[in-house]
């Protein structure tokens, strides 16, 4: 048979009724009505005598495979031929069927084998497969994977299998007899799932058929955890800063571990370790499971200003495995510590004579902070006389005086040191150091005024302290006990002929009665030294004014008889009218000022409608004209008295003859001659005690004005005048000085006149207020 489907193989004949056994072979898959053989032919029968035999195929199965055709004899395949379905794995293929011809009945047997084509491809069970693999696995081991089946047989059956590239990997088959090839998986490096968790392959069958079919298969290992890593810290160190006065509970940092390995084998826990195992520090505190570190406890920078701590971090595996982590929290300092001041060294006692420059104290200054928060800047207040003088280092300071003490001006110090740092906000501390200045000798001793000035009324007692001067010594112990002594330009024994003072509390005292008309002023000087080593001294010139007494009465100048008494005999014409000065009566006293200021009275007069008398001027003037019934003699009797406080007094007469007119000037003329003689006298001795009164009194307020000007004076004056009286021989002043109230008197001057206050111009009323012993050691 020429059909490459179809092939003739052997005509065998048998016993039992059958007469041949004819055997053909066609490929699977052929299309109906392909020839496989000619059954006719083969049996050797004629194409006429077909029909009448009724040549047909009976095959033992429903399947009508292959039928006959009976005009020719070919036998033609009927229907679809799968070899698989027929046969499967079997080979040969081989279907039987019974050929029967009537006329005479015979039945032979037809064989037809079934050649496989290659119309399968393998096919794997599933398009993916999973396998799950430790990673704890050894080089070697082997995973068996499911083969692929291929329905074809011989070449055209699975032939290989063939692994996609990989390191992790490799493919090795077996024949397992009927299953065939079977693929395995061969494990040739160590797996490590934290580096690789998931390998993805890809299989392929491949059958021998030309052109060969193949089916590939996903296969996903999945690499199984074993707790084979340790936690890894994501940093070598953690470092963090934090301020020393973190309040508790600041958090610092997290600290973060990482395991590689999954489930609990991942899983990490925190916990805190020490240099020493097992000792957790109590500054800090972990969260177990975030590793959050917080402060636990309040730091302090100067204690410590770092802390290197170890964070264990381990996983919760069955074996567990940790590891360390370093953490270093720096402190950063605050300025949370006061300037501490150091006393080293302390003179508590210093002489005032101690040059500047010398050191009083040496102290120490510490701030436990650091940087600016550590520097520290030392100071004493300004006003104070000392300076403080850093070391190189600035650690320490000295306390030296700037400048000479003084110690009548301060007695001690309280020297307050201040210590402030430069922090922000700055702090400071402050000690009190106490010195005491000692006293040398160096203040003389000083007069409470100068010059001094004392008023002493004459007749003074002798013997009795009359005035004091005081001199205080601003030094202190021996240095400030003051004696006294008197000390006179001229001979020392002027003065100490009539003064004394005592040595100890400057009480002067005269030894005489002062006169004032014999001594109105004199001055001398008194010696203060002080008991020191050597001692010091100074001087004040004192000026004493002697004050008028009343202790001299008036005497009558004028009128004067020729035996010395005040009388005097006045002529006038009967004939003068009103207001003619019959006479003046002048008197004269050797006192002043009110003492001496004198007034003029008519104690006796015969008619007192005839005469007057002016009391300030002592004239005597008629008050009418004279009648022819007036007598012809008068007799006036005139006290002169003075106004002191016990007023003195002396009278004089005047006898008043009345006379024709023609008798008048006749007398007149003798008189006259007379008494001008006399008033020239009067007159020339009055002139010479009015120029030396003048004289005295100019040269007082010289004196005076002088002394004013040469020092500050205390006496600011407040002058109150009075008007001059026109009186005899007098002028008055009055004005204060504090708490005194002074009258001066003297030569008559002009209204408006001033004087100085402390001239040597009579006073007349002055209270001596004079400064005691015990007032000079209270000021001291």
């Amino acid at each position: 048979n020429s059909n490459n489907n179809t092939t003739l193989n052997s005509l065998v004949f048998l016993p039992n009724g059958i007469s041949a056994q004819i055997r053909y072979s066609v490929q699977e898959e052929s299309r109906a009505g392909t020839v496989i053989g000619n059954v006719g032919r083969d049996l050797g029968l004629d194409h006429g005598g077909l029909a009448g035999r009724n040549l047909r195929v009976v095959s033992g199965t429903k399947q009508e495979l292959f039928i006959v055709n009976l005009r020719d004899g070919a036998l033609l395949v009927n229907q679809r031929v799968d070899r698989e379905e027929l046969c499967g794995k079997s080979v040969p293929c081989i279907t039987t069927h019974k050929a029967v011809v009537e006329n005479p009945l015979e039945m032979h047997q037809i064989l037809v084998e079934i050649i496989d084509v290659n119309d399968n491809a393998p096919k794997f069970p599933e398009e993916n497969s999973t396998l799950e693999v430790l990673e704890s696995a050894i080089v070697g081991s082997r995973f068996q994977i499911e083969g692929a089946n291929d329905l074809d047989v011989g070449l055209n059956s699975l032939q290989s299998y063939k692994l996609n590239h990989n390191q992790y990997f490799r493919l090795e088959t077996e024949e397992f007899g009927e299953e065939g090839k079977l693929p395995f998986l061969v494990l040739q490096k160590p797996l490590d799932r934290e580096h690789t968790a998931t390998h993805y392959l890809q299989l392929t069958a491949t059958d021998g058929g030309k052109p060969p079919k193949y089916a590939t298969i996903n296969i996903t290992i999945f690499v199984s955890d074993v707790n084979d890593n340790s936690p890894v810290c994501d940093k070598p160190k953690y470092i963090v800063t934090t301020k020393e006065n973190a309040p508790i509970g600041t958090f610092l940092l997290t600290v973060k571990a990482l395991d590689a390995d999954e489930g609990a084998n991942g899983e990490v826990e925190y916990s805190l370790r020490s240099k020493v195992r097992g000792i957790t520090p109590e500054i800090f505190e972990i969260n177990r499971k975030t590793g959050k570190i917080t402060v636990k406890r309040p730091l302090n920078y100067e204690e410590k200003q770092m802390y290197e701590i170890k964070v264990l971090a381990a996983d919760r595996g069955a074996v567990s495995l940790s590891t360390l982590c370093n953490v270093v929290v720096k402190v950063e300092d605050v300025n949370d510590n006061h300037p501490e001041i150091e006393i080293t060294s302390l003179s508590s006692r210093l002489r005032e004579d101690a040059p500047p420059g010398t050191v009083v104290a040496l102290m120490g200054v510490t701030d436990l902070d650091s940087g600016v928060n550590g520097q520290v800047d030392c100071s004493v207040p300004g006003h104070l006389p000392f300076v403080l003088k850093p070391s190189p280092d600035g650690q320490s300071y000295s306390l030296v005086t700037k400048d000479y003490l003084d110690k009548e001006s301060a007695q001690m110090y309280d020297i307050k040191i201040t210590a402030k740092d430069l922090g922000s906000p700055s702090l400071s501390s402050s000690k009190v150091i106490h010195l005491d200045v000692l006293d040398v000798n160096d203040n003389s001793p000083l007069f409470t005024s100068s010059p001094y000035i004392f008023y002493v009324a004459e007749n003074n007692i002798a013997g009795l302290s009359i005035f004091a001067v005081c001199a205080t010594d601003a030094d202190e112990g021996e240095n400030a006990e003051v004696t006294y002594s008197l000390h006179y330009k001229g001979s020392k024994s002027q003065i100490t002929s009539f003064m004394n003072i005592n040595q100890a509390n400057g009480q002067i005292s005269a030894l005489k009665s002062f006169d004032f008309e014999a001594v109105k002023t004199f001055q001398f000087q008194v010696v203060a030294t002080d008991s020191g080593t050597p001692s010091l001294s100074s001087n004040v010139t004192v000026h004493v004014f002697i004050l008028d007494q009343n202790d001299n009465a008036p005497v009558i100048l004028y009128p004067v008889s020729s035996n010395g008494s005040a009388e005097g005999v006045e002529e006038i014409p009967r004939n003068v009218h009103a207001g003619h000065l019959v006479t003046k009566v002048r008197a004269y006293d050797a006192d002043i000022g009110y003492n001496g200021w004198l007034l003029f009275s008519l104690q006796e007069v015969s008619d007192h409608s005839l005469f007057g008398l002016d009391r300030y001027t002592g004239q005597i003037r008629t008050l009418r004209s004279f009648t022819e019934t007036d007598e012809a003699e008068h007799k006036l009797l005139i006290l002169v008295k003075d106004n002191g406080n016990v007023s003195l007094s002396a009278t004089a007469t005047v006898m008043v003859k009345v006379v024709e007119p023609k008798e008048a000037f006749a007398a007149s003329d003798v008189q006259s001659a007379a008494k001008d003689d006399e008033d020239s006298d009067v007159t020339f001795y009055l002139m010479i005690t009015l120029g030396a009164v003048s004289l005295l009194f100019v040269i007082s307020i010289i004196v005076l004005i002088a002394m004013q000007c040469s020092k500050s004076t205390d006496y600011t004056s407040k002058y109150l005048q009075e008007p001059n009286y026109d009186g005899t021989l007098c002028h008055s002043i009055q004005y204060r000085s504090g708490d005194k109230r002074y009258m001066l008197v003297g030569p008559r001057m002009s209204i408006g006149s001033t004087i100085v206050p402390g001239s040597h111009a009579n006073t007349l009323v002055l209270p001596d207020r004079r400064r005691t012993s015990e007032e000079c050691t209270h000021e001291k």
